[in-house]
């Protein structure tokens, strides 16, 4: 476990926490940052252009910059790690509300 700053200085990392069933409410791209989801625990679904992913625990999937994509939380719920690089701080990202719509 890391128990000292990382010192990077070209990526980030985000815990996400997921509600059984919980969709996030928009698609996202970027500009220029590559994304890398590992699903920890539970389960969830990830939509990426027209594709639908089932994720199971330590499954990663790489997502490139332009790419829209969003996930949702299985009937557990589901607990990921997200690693984005380069750190490019606010502007980076495009929303799309109600991207992912059944």
């Amino acid at each position: 476990m890391a128990k000292d700053p990382l010192e990077c200085t070209n990526c980030g990392l985000s815990y996400v926490r997921l509600g059984p069933g919980w969709r996030a409410p928009f698609g996202h791209t970027h500009k220029t940052q590559e994304e890398i989801y590992i699903l920890i625990e539970g389960s969830a679904r990830m939509k990426i252009e027209d594709d639908l992913v089932d994720l199971k625990p330590f499954t990663a999937v790489r997502v490139s910059p332009q790419t829209m994509r969003g996930y949702e939380g299985g009937p557990d719920g589901a607990e990921l790690i997200v690693i984005g690089t380069p750190r490019t701080g606010p502007g980076d990202a495009d929303m799309e509300q109600g991207w992912w719509s059944d």
